[in-house]
């Protein structure tokens, strides 16, 4: 089981770990600079290099992964956007890469209207531009990934399915440095069912035959304030939403999936997730085992 949590990374990063350690989170993630403004945080090198060492030698705290910008979008028909977004997620990918981090997940953005097909092979250079271009990991640094993360599907967003996602790589010739987060809400609100076993074994089909189910990396996990299939991206707690614990328990404890990182992005009392929260997801995660047992036994 490895439960995580989104808290705040402070001046010098290292604070977060603390915060994921109070909370009983085993991963974190962060942002490394404002998520809706374009000015960069800069980091000296040694905070960068001290934040791995921390991270490295924690006793509790396994992975950390930075979440880039909102104000991204890799899709826009517009030049000046697309090159502030270029440049801002090169920078994330650089500041991710020297501090250690497990993946840098990014919002691919939108089409605007122009359509997929016409955006992708724009989306496929930008992202291979930040790859390329993003400052080096140090030497014995493991590589960090982008992890390209799903939507709930308003509008023209680009991710909105596997498939999607699937052609993204595909047009990135599968480069191995592109990986995969899901989000269990935007996953919901897209319309995709996986709060039984039988919906849960699909999702883990429609992963493998659209991208590799060995770039599934991690996982946002979080409840549902909306419907399922309402295209909205609205976050609730755990068993506080219209998914329900028992419907996160069929994903989470699904035999492909319960070992890998769950981040929780959840409100909380509106300032994000507490220990209650990240115990509400180990009762989830211990449940959703139980079913599998069962099926097991059955089977």
């Amino acid at each position: 089981m490895n439960i995580g949590a989104h808290v705040r990374g402070g001046g010098t990063l290292i604070p977060s770990l603390k915060a994921g350690e109070e909370i009983g989170a085993t991963s974190i993630q962060i942002f490394t600079q404002s998520p809706r403004t374009w000015k960069p945080s800069v980091y000296a090198p040694e905070v960068l290099d001290a934040f791995y060492e921390a991270q490295v030698a924690h006793p509790s705290v396994r992975h950390t992964f930075c979440h880039a910008t909102y104000l991204i979008n890799l899709g826009t028909p517009n030049p000046e956007l697309l090159e502030k977004s270029q440049a801002t997620l090169t920078h994330n990918l650089s500041v991710g890469r020297r501090m250690g981090a497990a993946g840098v997940v990014v919002h691919t953005g939108s089409h605007m209207g122009t359509g997929f097909e016409v955006a992708l092979p724009q989306i496929a250079t930008a992202y291979l531009r930040a790859l390329d271009e993003a400052d080096p990991a140090p030497a014995g640094v493991p590589e960090c990934p982008l992890l390209i993360e799903n939507t709930a599907g308003a509008g023209g967003t680009v991710g909105r399915s596997f498939e999607e996602i699937g052609a993204i790589i595909d047009a990135c010739g599968r480069d191995e440095r592109l990986k995969v987060c899901v989000d269990t809400q935007h996953l919901w609100a897209s319309g995709f069912d996986f709060s039984t076993p039988e919906g849960a074994d699909a999702l883990v089909q429609s992963i493998d035959s659209s991208v590799g189910l060995e770039r599934l990396t991690c996982f946002h996990l979080n409840d549902s304030l909306v419907d399922r299939g309402s295209n909205k991206d609205r976050h609730a707690n755990i068993d506080e939403g219209t998914i329900g614990l028992e419907g996160l328990a069929a994903l989470m404890g699904h035999p492909a999936m319960r070992d890998l990182p769950m981040i929780l992005e959840v409100p909380g009392e509106k300032d994000g997730p507490r220990a209650s929260d990240v115990a509400d997801a180990e009762r989830a995660w211990r449940r959703g085992v139980e079913i599998y047992a069962a099926r097991a036994t059955k089977n």
